[in-house]
Order: C-alpha cells, then structure tokens, then sequence
C-alpha cells in the first residue's frame, strides 16, 4: 500500500504536466485585423456581426453588445446570469451561454478545458491563470484595458496573447 501511494504521489504531477503541455499557446499578439466577411466590425463601441457568420456567432456578438457599459465586478455573472457587473470568466461565460455555446458559468481556470484545442474559425478563448478574454469574428472581449479602463467591453486595441492558451467552441 506504501509503495502504491509512493508511486502515485511520484506520477500524478508528470501526468499534470503532460496534460499541460498539450495545449495549444499563444505566440503572438492577439491584434484585430479586418478581412471582409469575416471579421465583426466596431462602431461607436457596438459590434456589428458579418452578414455570413454562423447564427451562434451573430448570437455571441449580440449578446456581447449587453455587456457593453457593464462594471467589472469580481464575481460578477457567476451567482446570478444577468448580473450589474462582470468579471472576466463571468463576462466570456455569458457570451457563450447565451450563444447556446456553454452551460453555466465557469470559472477563468475552467475554460483551461473548454470545448477544443487551439484557435477557432469564429471564437477563441484565451485563458492563463486568474484571468480568460476571447475573440469572437476577429474582435477582442476582455474586461481590462489601457488607463485603468475595466469591465467587458469590445477592444481593437492589440494585446500579448503570450502566456495563454487557446481553446474554441467545436466547430467555430
């Protein structure tokens, strides 16, 4: 019994790490470039989805538009849904769950296994620890900014991806 516990006490921080190691990061800024059909356009603080986007793309972009204003709020989004404020895991949960992309709210250190590995077509989650923003149609979600600016807000301002991994909803 000693060695078994020995021996699972020596592998399951190996095991960790491999799980770890086979994630996809980030390696370059995440930067909003405009490709024509495929990329949200920003007016006035408001998205505006491209015409060809699938539905759960138009849903996310929509749903990101109400957070639009909102405080940060630590712990905002996670006891109730529709919150006066939100943090940066409740600001991406309520994005893909009201795009019908996501049960429930998780929590940044969550969306380490959220739906697929590495960057989406449409949507991509970046998470380190402590802290997730995402893209949706080319254009960043995040609740921090330059000035002391928060809350979730539509950003096309360039920011370090480095250090996050990326994940997707399948098939976006």
């Amino acid at each position: 019994m000693n060695r078994f516990l020995l021996l699972l006490t020596l592998l399951l921080p190996v095991l960790g790490l491999a799980s770890c190691s086979s994630q996809v990061k980030a390696k370059h800024p995440v930067s909003y470039r405009f490709q024509h059909g495929k990329t949200a356009m920003l007016k006035d603080g408001i998205a505006y989805a491209p015409k060809r986007a699938p539905a759960a793309v138009k849903r996310a972009i929509a749903a990101g538009n109400r957070l639009q204003g909102k405080p940060y709020k630590w712990g905002g989004g996670h006891a109730k849904f529709n919150d006066y404020g939100y943090d940066c895991s409740g600001s991406v949960s309520y994005v893909l769950r009201e795009a019908g992309l996501m049960k429930g709210c998780g929590t940044s250190k969550s969306f380490f296994n959220y739906g697929k590995k590495g960057e989406g077509d449409w949507i991509t989650i970046y998470v380190r620890n402590g802290h997730v923003f995402m893209t949706v149609a080319g254009l960043r979600l995040d609740t921090g900014g330059p000035g002391g600016e928060s809350g979730p807000k539509w950003k096309p301002q360039t920011r370090q991806g480095r250090g996050h991994v990326m994940r997707h909803p399948k098939g976006l």
